[in-house]
Order: C-alpha cells, then structure tokens, then sequence
C-alpha cells in the first residue's frame, strides 16, 4: 500500500470496487467484472469478495428479493493488481426463494467459490438472542496511540473504510485479555447513501474484519507476532434483519475451537437499539512460529 493509496477518500475506494461492471455477456451465466482495493500483503481481501458477491448476485434478481444468507469458499490468494471475473449461476427461482451460485475468477482460476439464497419479505415466528450489555461507541476510543505511531499500521488504518472500537483492548501489538471472545462497535466511516442492496454488500463486507481476533485473543497472539499467517478458508454470514453498515453495529464474536492450524469463529452483529442483524461463522488457517 502506498501513500497515494491512504490519502484516497477510503469510502471512495470501497465504493468504487463494489461498483462492479456489467459486460453484456451471458451464455448459462451472468458475468460482471471489478477491481481490488489496495491491500498490504497485496492479496485481495475476503471481505471485498463477499461484498462484490452480493452485489454480483442482486443484479440478477428483483430488489424486493433480498440475501438472507451466503455461504463461501476462499480458494485461492487474489492478486489486488490483477481484474476480477464474476460469475453468477442462476440456479433456482421459486415462488419465494431464490439461488444463486457466484464465482470469483482470476487468470481464468476460481479464487472464491459460493452459494446465495435470497427471500422475498414474509411474515412468520419471530425471535433472537438479546444484545449483551457493553459501553457505547461514544465511551470507547479507537486503536491506542502506540499503534499509530507504527508507520505501518499507520498507513492501514488511514486507508481502511471501517472504523472500529473493542470494547476492552485491542490486540495490534498485545493481548491483555487472553480468552476466545471479544466485542467491537464497528461501522463505514462515513454515511454511503441509501441503497439497500450496497449497505448489505458493506455489512458483509465489515464481517470479515475482526472476526478472525476471538481465535488469536483466545491464545495470546496478537497482530503483531513475527511470521505469523491467517488466512479465510470459508466464510458463512446470514442477514436476519436490513442494517445501514454506515451506523454503528456491536460485532460479538468467539471461538469455540482450534485444532490442527484451523481456528473457528463465530459472531453476532446488533444495532444499537438491539436488533439482532447478523450471525457470521469463519474457519480460518492459523500459522504461528
């Protein structure tokens, strides 16, 4: 990531990648073309594909018929520097539901792999799990100063579109509460408009951030570590109830295991009046020296 690339409006930027382009092209498939985001490590972030994904999807469906659950798979390392591919199969259209199979192509290979099931709006049983009870946003502070005066987390946090709050500490450089769960309040760093279809893109595209730290948190191991190595193996997300991913959203998250260079994390997304939005599962590869 370069300087140029963090002084860029990072809204702008995650605006811009989900904007994706539309080819003309269909044989069996609904085929879109987009751009990454700078990233670091220069791999594409998860997060970026499943938003695009959404989006990718919704084009090919009625806006009153909504994602109410994706499931994927992260197959290979993206490259930011190279065009994405998307490939969207139109597998059913029932009287309700609808399916949707999307993949993600570079150099002509699958990077990511998943399936969507979208819902027209219906009436039924309705419950959830009860917001637990944490400080506000406005009683937290965001990353502690010694992590930006770090050049390099400096840079990334400059040019990151999502602004987040741990509820306790965070784990850049440390962990201070060594156990498999943490909260943060998390939200777009500024307001996107009103589109239903693009806030449901950016709340996947948020799910992605932070959820892999319950596993790290749960055995010390901050961000920090010399050689260490994460990766998203498969990603899963279900929207329970429409969110603005520009207002702030309690991300809850743990992990119930680790085992075999894999960790498992769970999470729960509020608002804050309470309403229960998302419920996320992530397997991810662990590597710590």
């Amino acid at each position: 990531m370069t300087d140029a690339a963090a002084a860029a409006d990072p809204i702008d930027v995650l605006l811009n990648v989900l904007s994706l382009g539309e080819t003309g092209a269909r044989t069996s498939e609904d085929i879109f073309t987009a751009s990454s985001h700078p990233m670091p490590s220069g791999r594409v972030f998860g997060g970026q594909v499943l938003g695009q994904s959404i989006v990718a999807a919704s084009r090919t469906l009625s806006p009153d018929r909504a994602p109410h659950s994706l499931h994927g798979y992260f197959l290979r390392p993206g490259d930011v520097r190279k065009p994405l591919t998307f490939s969207v199969d139109r597998i059913h259209d029932g009287r309700s539901f609808s399916r949707r199979r999307i993949q993600a192509f570079q150099d002509g290979e699958p990077i990511f792999s998943a399936i969507g099931s979208f819902q027209d709006e219906d009436p039924g049983l309705e419950h959830q799990l009860p917001m637990p009870e944490v400080p506000g946003p406005a009683e937290l502070s965001g990353p502690s100063p010694l992590v930006a005066d770090r050049p390099d987390a400096s840079l990334l946090l400059r040019a990151n579109p999502i602004e987040v709050r741990h509820v306790g500490s965070d784990i850049y450089l440390s962990v201070e509460e060594r156990e498999p769960r943490q909260a943060v309040w998390t939200r777009l760093r500024r307001p996107i408009g009103d589109d239903p279809v693009l806030h449901r893109a950016a709340l996947a595209y948020l799910t992605d951030f932070t959820i892999q730290e319950s596993v790290l948190r749960a055995h010390g191991v901050p961000w920090s570590t010399p050689g260490i190595r994460t990766a998203s193996l498969d990603h899963a997300i279900w929207l329970h109830r429409f969110a603005r991913a520009d207002e702030w959203l309690l991300y809850v998250q743990e992990s119930p295991s680790a085992r075999g260079g894999r960790g498992l994390a769970q999470g729960h997304l509020y608002t804050r009046d309470g309403r229960l939005v998302a419920s996320v599962a992530q397997e991810i590869m662990l590597r710590v020296p």
